[in-house]
């Protein structure tokens, strides 16, 4: 029997970092028109080579993803992004987006913080309406940057609670910083109604993990791939079911796991996690959404079943309402009871 086509397969897509969603052609389409020189390693060599297994190899890939982010100058741009974003997850079988920015670092160009959120999220309706797929966003704080900084930017995310925005994050290089230290402004978004998701359990062991339980509330964990290495952690967290936002790509790319058969997913899900698959930044990583399923099914061995099982993570650790919920779960059930045979493939997505 042929396997069945993990495009066609509905789930969530819950870990994409906003300019990391850039196809690679309009990266190099926007540079070129805004004139903005790009490295080999962006434009001839891409997807680069990367690691951050140290405090040089996180710098090259930061620099990276700065650049990328500096091709977008106009609004045009962003709303192309987006856009582009929902399509390339409709191919590849999403049907429920939740995109994470750092309004800070656009607020220069876009006329401060308030005003790109609100782009970002005219943006996200006008590709919903275009798309078919609903497009959320998670507000983002920066590790490398002032607690206080992340106050500010819970409070905006509060403004916008019913509104798109479903949830406020904390990004980058996690051995920066103090996580504890962000815990006030994680107690704005919670009180205001929005899911705590902050990254943890990649670069650093699986101690952040419980420091986002802990202190940041954490519903779900970006990444969180290290919880496997303490067997305590790794039983709270599966009878609380936090889910993980497992992104085997970027554990491999960033040096975390030296080949992807040692990304512990097999390992996570047996125990019991809830797992929702994520692509992080398919700019810098070159593999989308469907791609983690793949190698789920080709690495990891997972069978039909088993994916499908993944995909209900992905659903049931969404923001998405009950109804949407319920329609997607039928609907991977569907999936498992289809005619592969019959199925007419969906469209690949275009770096």
């Amino acid at each position: 029997m042929a396997p069945r086509d993990l495009r066609l397969l509905p789930k969530t897509h819950l870990h994409l970092h906003f300019s990391g969603s850039m196809r690679h052609l309009t990266l190099v389409e926007l540079a070129d028109t805004h004139g903005v020189r790009l490295p080999d390693a962006l434009r001839t060599d891409w997807p680069p080579e990367l690691s951050a297994a140290d405090e040089r190899g996180w710098f090259r890939f930061q620099r990276l993803y700065d650049i990328a982010r500096s091709v977008l100058r106009t609004e045009d741009d962003v709303r192309r992004l987006v856009r582009e974003a929902a399509e390339d997850d409709k191919a590849d079988g999403s049907r429920w987006l939740e995109i994470q920015v750092d309004p800070s670092g656009y607020a220069n160009r876009f006329h401060g913080i308030t005003a790109f959120t609100d782009l970002v999220l005219d943006a996200a309706r006008d590709a919903a309406a275009g798309t078919g797929i609903a497009v959320q966003v998670i507000i983002a704080a920066n590790r490398t940057r002032h607690p206080l900084d992340a106050r500010t930017l819970a409070r905006l995310a509060a403004q916008y609670v019913g509104r798109g925005v479903v949830g406020f994050g904390l990004s980058n290089d996690e051995r920066r910083g103090t996580t504890s230290e962000f815990a006030p402004a994680f107690r704005i978004a919670r009180n205001a109604g929005l899911l705590a998701a902050p990254h943890g359990g990649e670069l650093c062991g699986p101690a952040t993990v419980r420091t986002c339980l802990d202190e940041l509330g954490a519903g779900r964990v970006g990444h969180g791939v290290r919880t496997i290495e303490d067997p305590d952690l790794l039983k709270r967290v599966v009878d609380a079911q936090v889910a993980l936002e497992v992104c085997p790509a970027s554990n491999v790319s960033l040096g975390v796991y030296r080949r992807p058969e040692d990304v512990p997913l097999r390992q996570l899900y047996e125990a019991g996690a809830r797992i929702a698959l994520g692509a992080d930044d398919p700019l810098l990583f070159g593999s989308r959404l469907a791609e983690q399923y793949e190698t789920a099914r080709a690495v990891h061995h997972f069978t039909d079943e088993e994916l499908a099982d993944l995909a209900r993570g992905s659903v049931l650790a969404s923001t998405a309402p009950d109804e949407v919920r319920k329609t997607l779960l039928t609907d991977i059930d569907d999936w498992l009871g289809a005619d592969q045979t019959t199925a007419a493939p969906a469209p690949a997505a275009t770096y």
